[in-house]
């Protein structure tokens, strides 16, 4: 790809995701001529065509499909390198742009967020909420600076890993409704009517792979919500949930019950979370501080107990 441009990148990245040239050039600010001449050039470099237009329908060919994900990481870390340079040079402040879980969302990032952001006013701060698979593919694909996501990961993943938190897994249930036991164990979700996390989620195939080793086939009362709706159908009387314990925190209508072990070994369901960041790409001087901003927090709230029930620290 040694003559490819940026531009051309870029007027690529923009076809293909509003899959209208003209719409696109104005999207850019450029006349659509200029734009399909270098989509031409594009082609003519790469050696194969990018989009099928046939009967005025715009879609990716082969190729394209191969190139976009690609040209959005280039692009992403061009802008990456561009802000850090500016940041070296005291022009901007930075950007930290970070993924994380929903029950972090709702739980202690808002505090280390808000630490973070008294500390450094002049950083821009964007928080991507998404399942523990999504921010990985997003990570990878240059989307993020960091993650915070949950192991262990393929061991193909092109991310380093720190290991920050350890947490307990809970089963959510209505506050009115009494357990027959102050805990439960995973064979005790046999035959229960599960609410279930759409797929992309750790919870999902954590509680999935456990039911299964204990013997048996989850039974879902409904399936595919995000954390808050998850927690809402539960309150609703829908199912029970198995959920991180730190989520239940000011929700009065939800009762967290205990996952243990039980005495043929099935163990309970924890779950270890770790800051991430790109192999091939250095963490921005934001990042960073970010990251050991987010440890500092971590490390105050473990020695004065304010870390959510079912929560320790690691590092």
């Amino acid at each position: 790809m040694a003559g490819v441009q940026l531009q051309q990148l870029a007027y690529f990245v923009a076809v293909a995701e509003i899959r209208h040239f003209t719409q696109a050039a104005e999207s850019l600010g450029v006349a659509q001529p200029s734009l399909s001449k270098q989509i031409r050039a594009l082609e003519k470099e790469l050696g194969a065509p990018l989009f099928s237009r046939a009967r005025g329908n715009i879609t990716l060919t082969p190729a394209g499909d191969v190139l976009l994900p690609l040209a959005k990481r280039i692009l992403a870390d061009v802008d990456t390198a561009r802000l850090e340079v500016r940041e070296l040079a005291g022009l901007v402040r930075g950007r930290v742009r970070l993924g994380a879980t929903p029950s972090l969302c709702a739980g202690l990032l808002a505090d280390a967020l808000r630490r973070f952001h008294d500390a450094y006013p002049g950083i821009d701060l964007t928080v991507e909420e998404g399942g523990s698979r999504d921010l990985v593919r997003d990570l990878t694909r240059g989307l993020l600076d960091l993650a915070l996501v949950i192991l262990p990961l393929a061991d193909d993943t092109p991310l380093v890993t720190t290991p920050i938190l350890r947490e307990h897994l809970v089963v959510a249930m209505p506050s009115e409704q009494r357990p027959r036991r102050p805990s439960m164990t995973v064979e005790d979700l046999q035959g229960r009517d599960l609410v279930m996390f759409r797929v992309g989620y750790d919870l999902r195939d954590s509680t999935i792979a456990a039911c299964r080793e204990a013997g048996f086939e989850p039974r879902y009362a409904v399936e595919g919500g995000e954390m808050d709706a998850v927690l809402r159908f539960v309150e609703a009387g829908l199912g029970i949930a198995v959920v991180p314990s730190m989520v239940l925190a000011g929700r009065p209508g939800l009762r967290g019950v205990p996952l243990t072990p039980t005495q043929n070994g099935t163990p309970g369901l924890e779950r270890t979370i770790a800051i991430a960041h790109r192999k091939d790409v250095a963490p921005t001087h934001a990042a960073r501080a970010f990251r050991e901003t987010l440890e500092s927090y971590l490390s105050e709230a473990a020695r004065d107990g304010s870390l959510p029930p079912g929560v320790r620290h690691l590092t």
